[in-house]
């Protein structure tokens, strides 16, 4: 499926209420596990049907499908991306839950996320201070199988009008555009290197996506 394909199928998400009813976790991961080989909404939400309909909590099975699926092809569209980039090697088991590519022989695990509402600062202050940022998503995001302290580079999205950034996943695109800028100016000396309580110093980075 192209780039602009896809788009238009991440963007039909928007008319349905972008809401999880719950903090994600394995067991509702595994019975939605389905989405990984669906990269069309209306057979999303037909296989939801199926499964869920006779469910007391039908509505909210289907939202966090649709969620999970939404993520998922969006970052693995992102990942696409960056991978066609000559400065980039994909890396070997597309299941590494640790790093999805190499950039200039580092390796590294890319994550696509909203500018998060609990952190305590302003979007400003991030910018300036982006080890702040990077510090409070390694914290408080990727729990359970999800979570690791290895390098990563952060894609931190920011609607300015409607504050919809969820949404914003879903231009690919515009996207695109955004990571081939980075990984052309790539420096591996303005990476962050930020010490983690427990864990050895990791290096990461941000890339804004700022409307």
């Amino acid at each position: 499926m192209r780039l602009s394909q896809l788009e238009e199928e991440l963007k039909k998400r928007f008319v349905h209420p972008y809401q999880w009813g719950r903090t994600q976790n394995n067991s509702w991961d595994q019975a939605t596990n389905f989405i990984y080989q669906i990269p069309h909404l209306e057979q999303v939400l037909t296989e939801c049907n199926n499964r869920f309909a006779n469910h007391e909590n039908a509505q909210e099975w289907q939202n966090y499908a649709l969620n999970r699926w939404y993520n998922f092809w969006s970052a693995w569209a992102i990942e696409k991306v960056f991978g066609a980039s000559l400065e980039v090697i994909p890396a070997k088991n597309p299941k590494d839950s640790e790093k999805d590519f190499f950039i200039k022989g580092l390796p590294f695990d890319h994550k696509t996320t909203v500018f998060p509402k609990n952190y305590p600062h302003s979007l400003v202050y991030a910018q300036q201070n982006p080890e702040s940022l990077i510090r409070w998503l390694y914290k408080h995001q990727s729990k359970e199988n999800r979570q690791h302290f290895k390098n990563r580079l952060f894609i931190v999205l920011y609607d300015s009008y409607f504050e919809r950034h969820w949404q914003l996943k879903a231009y690919l695109i515009w996207l695109k555009a955004l990571v081939d800028y980075y990984v052309n100016h790539f420096d591996a000396e303005k990476l962050v290197t930020v010490p983690l309580e427990d864990h050895s110093p990791v290096l990461a980075d941000i890339i804004w996506a700022i409307r």
